[in-house]
């Protein structure tokens, strides 16, 4: 896999070579069907081709032309876009690996990944299903289950309640005795999902309600539980394996604390500041809590850890993790290929003895979604993409390609980026430098975010904990002005390409040795001085730029000039360019797209939008202050106000299920609404109006003589 990791990619351990399996122990796998879509089908069909397996992918409506179909040997159709109409019918999947002769399913992550039900009808099929038996599912995916269980397998466990009585007046009374802050969470959760933080026991009922919503949405079960909240902790998980046999390795641990909507976007292994006693403390809990369930396959068991590297657990995903190649990258091992090998009947590959961790890995998660804007998620077409060179130190996890659109239906990621080096500090430098080289145009990403994450002091000094952003936002969202390089760089190039153009334009001619088609611009015994126009966000800048004798140019902008020499390399729609600023050399990658010249440098990303000419303007660029708006695509799942509603600023407006994700759009002012523009259950587009509120009058209509 990676040959300077290679360590337990074959099953070839000595003490498992004296193991005899008989024929009817092991079921060879020759034909896979991959239950899910995007990354994780498309890393399940890498895993199985190179073990000379064939594999089975299931598509809907809007995943068509998706690349783990283009992937795969064969590809069914299974429904509309909408999950419960397609990757969640169980009964039509079954179907499919009968018809396609599919002796096992791997269910990724997400979807039928952990339900009991799908997992005990693909036994009574005579389907493998790649994971855990169904009773541990069950046992472990039901959170008040799971925790007296690991109570009594000597796992620590945190306080909270987790009884049957559901009611409000119940759930807030516990709530009450446990103390505020309190967690409440769907106890079929997982990902972040049907969970919520109530801070005081004003706020408690609404943030029940919000998170008994998502969790029926999420996994339809809307059954909560409460745990003590512990402050400013950190997210340690611990990725396990067992198999049919009674054996039982745990394969180290992953820090995943940085977060937000409680849910990950930065993970790495090992976790930072651990002693080697807390390490192996941590990883045989783990294996506790697998053994007591009796736990086959890959799992993760997921710990809260406080200040003083006390853990408790949290909950056990019975499942692979989105985050899995950071072990494979410390452990040198494929986790696929152990899910596939284990739940034909054989051995784990090593014993507990022979795993050895090996330096450091991140994974960034790279999202449509805005950072700005409380990281909304977003959907669209990805108009230019270009990613860093995939090498034995760098691995990319992705199903799209340049063109592909990310689709509301689904989890807004775009890739998974994976960086391995010898320390902590080498794999920091590799994952930045990594992230300046992924380039994506078309719609809003947290690339940017991810790059000043990485590089902020504190994550430096591996000082990370769940409420990191939060504390450190003013750092993590810094006003971000332009510097005068990249003014530089980006008026150079314009200047360049133009004369790109020309001279295209001349060689195109029937004499293109004319002065007239080979030159702009041209002044009689004066040098031409060009103006460009370009603005960031409000601030505009006019530059004059003049070409000199030498070749170079003094670009000038507000009292400052700079003498500036530049090339351009055209790639494509991307344009390579090498410049000089006053005698210091940089680089820098520019793509104009949509009115927008977008510069790519180390530093990250620079958009300058190129102003329309008034005659091109729509007459309607203002839009009405009186609409309150979508703020991203998705689905109108409650409309909690009628016409004639008398609104204060901050009420409930509607409830929109994005990204499998529940948002509230609230009243941005004290208002009367007119009009509902969209009905429940129906589908709208970023910037669509979903409220309408009546004009306000004006002073002199309203306040009598």
């Amino acid at each position: 896999m990676f040959p300077k990791l290679k360590l337990c990619t074959r099953f070839s351990s000595t003490v498992h070579q004296l193991r005899k399996l008989s024929s009817k122990d092991v079921t060879p796998i020759n034909k896979i069907l991959i239950a899910n879509r995007g990354e994780i089908a498309c890393r399940v069909i890498r895993t199985a081709r190179r073990l000379g397996i064939q594999t089975v992918a299931v598509y809907s409506d809007a995943d068509r032309e998706s690349l783990h179909v283009a992937m795969a040997d064969e590809a069914f159709h299974i429904g509309p876009p909408a999950a419960a109409q397609s990757y969640l019918k169980q009964e039509q999947i079954i179907q499919v690996a009968k018809q396609s002769g599919a002796q096992a399913i791997h269910p990724g992550y997400g979807f039928l990944s952990e339900n009991t039900e799908f997992a005990e009808l693909c036994g009574k099929e005579g389907v493998i299903f790649i994971g855990p038996p169904a009773s541990a599912i069950r046992d472990m995916g039901i959170k008040s289950t799971s925790k007296s269980i690991m109570a009594g397998a000597g796992v620590p466990v945190i306080e909270g309640y987790h009884g049957e009585d559901q009611s409000n007046e119940t759930l807030k009374r516990e709530a009450a005795m446990i103390g505020y802050p309190v967690m409440i969470k769907a106890v079929r959760g997982g990902g972040g999902k049907g969970m919520r933080i109530a801070m005081n026991a004003e706020e408690f009922e609404s943030q029940l309600e919000s998170a008994r919503t998502e969790g029926r949405k999420s996994f339809g079960d809307d059954v909560m539980l409460l745990e003590k909240f512990v402050q400013t902790p950190r997210h340690v998980e611990v990725q396990v394996f067992g198999d049919k046999h009674g054996n039982y390795v745990y394969l180290f641990e992953r820090d995943c604390s940085v977060q937000r909507r409680h849910q990950k976007i930065i993970e790495e292994a090992p976790a930072p500041d651990l002693t080697e006693e807390v390490r192996r403390a941590i990883g045989e809990a783990a294996v506790r809590a697998a053994r007591a369930v009796d736990y086959v396959g890959a799992g993760t068991v997921e710990f809260i850890m406080d200040k003083d590297k006390k853990f408790y657990f949290m909950e056990m995903n019975t499942r692979l993790q989105v985050e899995h190649p950071v072990t494979e990258m410390v452990t040198g091992t494929d986790l696929v290929e152990w899910q596939i090998k284990v739940a034909g009947g054989e051995f784990l590959p090593v014993t507990q003895d022979e795993i050895k961790l090996r330096g450091h890995a991140f994974e960034a998660r790279i999202y449509a979604e805005d950072p700005n804007n409380a990281f909304m998620p977003g959907a669209g077409p990805l108009d230019y993409l270009r990613t860093p060179k995939p090498d034995e130190n760098t691995r990319i996890e992705t199903a799209v390609r340049e063109g592909d659109e990310v689709s509301v239906h689904y989890d807004p990621m775009i890739a998974k980026l994976v960086v391995w080096s010898d320390d902590r500090p080498s794999a920091l430098r590799r994952i930045r430098s990594a992230l300046s080289q992924y380039q994506v145009l078309g719609l809003s990403t947290n690339i940017q975010f991810l790059m000043d994450l990485a590089g902020h002091p504190e994550f430096e000094a591996g000082n990370v904990h769940t409420d990191f952003i939060p504390q450190h936002y003013d750092q993590l969202f810094p006003d971000r002005g332009l510097s005068d390089k990249t003014i530089c760089q980006a008026a150079i190039s314009l200047m360049l390409i133009e004369q790109e153009k020309t001279h295209q334009h001349a060689c195109s001619t029937l004499d293109p040795f004319s002065p007239f088609s080979a030159l702009s611009s041209v002044r009689i015994n004066s040098s031409a001085v060009h103006k460009i126009s370009l603005q960031d966000g409000d601030t505009k800048y006019e530059i004059a730029i003049q070409a000199n004798s030498d070749r170079s140019y003094s670009v000038m902008f507000g009292e400052k000039s700079y003498q500036v020499t530049g090339e351009i390399q055209d790639e494509g729609e991307g344009i390579k360019l090498t410049c000089s600023v006053d005698g210091v050399f940089s680089k820098a990658e520019v793509v104009i797209n949509n009115n927008t010249l977008h510069v790519f440098t180390t530093d990250g990303r620079c958009d300058l939008q190129m102003p329309v000419p008034s005659y091109l303007k729509s007459k309607d660029e203002s839009g009405f202050s009186q609409d309150v708006l979508a703020p991203m695509p998705g689905v109108v799942e409650k409309v909690l106000v009628s016409p004639g509603t008398q609104v204060q600023k901050g009420d409930p407006l509607v409830v929109m299920i994005a990204m499998k994700m529940e948002y509230i759009i609230r009243a941005p002012k004290d208002a009367k609404v007119q009009t509902i523009l969209y009905n429940e259950g129906e589908t709208v587009a970023k910037g669509t109006t979903l409220v309408h509120f009546e004009e306000e009058q004006s002073k002199q209509e309203t306040d009598p003589k």
